[in-house]
């Protein structure tokens, strides 16, 4: 008890500046946990989840019988994000590295400032300056139309739309990615630079038994995370764009839940699939965190 009080006053600062997250966590996150008792609910909104009927597994029906709806957003959600995971999530640790090889520290940070700004725009806005590029009425189009060229038509077509989600993800996101992985160089120690250039190492030789080994425990860390939340793939943009391009392309698990629940009223179902989402996730981050430890990483948590 003399140390925890000693801990106290020497942490009080730091305890109550999280305190306000701490709350929001506790709030948003944990206790909405016990609305997935509605899964296993008739549930209606009237009767709330007090009164509402249970019905055992009834809810996971589309699950077990295949639901030809659900298995469509499934295998949506599986390619998005095998895309996404091999194509979207590398790019951060290149553009990190680039940047850190840039020999003008100015250059490097007005690089940086540019970078970041996309991530501060919504979704809204970021379909909406996609669709003014490239739709069909759009600026590259215009031009085409000018020059006597034919046309692209890249927005709406629904067997680009995941190669169009794709790449506004990347323009959005990937410069305020490098923020963790830059940090995670900046710890890169110089001798170790240094003495591979003595021994002859190539730039090449220095990234590979140098550069990366240092951020390796990083780029492990981030990749389990993501894959914990690998089957939220990005809600608020897709559903901006569905009606474009017709739930067959674009439907997901997240908006299947979406249309499901708060638009079909069948909240029942919609709680199933959320809650199966959710277990999938945390086995997801378990699985990958055995296999970290296996690989002799720290990964999320220790032994």
């Amino acid at each position: 008890m003399h140390s925890l009080r000693n801990r106290w006053r020497r942490d009080r600062i730091l305890l109550l500046l999280a305190l306000p997250g701490v709350t929001a966590l506790l709030l948003f996150h944990y206790l909405p946990l016990g609305g997935n008792i509605i899964a296993f609910q008739d549930f209606q909104p009237f009767l709330g989840i007090w009164h509402s009927p249970y019905v055992g597994l009834d809810n996971f029906e589309p699950v077990l019988t295949g639901d030809p709806v659900f298995l469509n957003a499934l295998v949506n959600t599986l390619i998005i994000t095998l895309i996404q995971v091999v194509f979207v999530f590398p790019l951060p640790i290149c553009l990190a590295l680039i940047l850190n090889a840039t020999i003008s520290e100015r250059l490097k940070r007005l690089t940086q400032s540019i970078l970041y700004m996309p991530h501060f725009l919504s979704w809204v806005i970021v379909v909406a300056l996609f669709q003014q590029m490239f739709g069909n009425g759009g600026m590259l189009n215009g031009w085409l139309r000018s020059a006597d060229l034919s046309t692209f038509h890249i927005v709406g077509v629904p067997e680009l739309f995941k190669l169009m989600i794709t790449s506004q993800v990347i323009w959005k996101d990937t410069g305020w990615s490098t923020i963790i992985f830059l940090a995670a160089l900046s710890r890169v120690d110089p001798a170790q630079i240094e003495a591979a250039v003595v021994d002859g190492a190539s730039a090449v030789r220095r990234l590979w038994h140098v550069t990366l080994p240092a951020i390796r425990s990083v780029i492990v860390l981030l990749l389990i995370l993501r894959l914990g939340d690998s089957l939220s793939v990005g809600f608020e943009q897709i559903i901006l764009q569905q009606a474009q391009v017709g739930a067959g392309a674009s439907e997901v698990l997240d908006t299947y839940v979406y249309n499901h629940g708060i638009v079909g009223g069948d909240w029942g179902t919609a709680a199933a699939v959320g809650l199966i989402k959710g277990i999938v996730g945390v086995a997801l981050v378990l699985g990958a965190n055995r296999v970290a430890h296996a690989l002799g990483e720290q990964g999320v948590y220790t032994k």
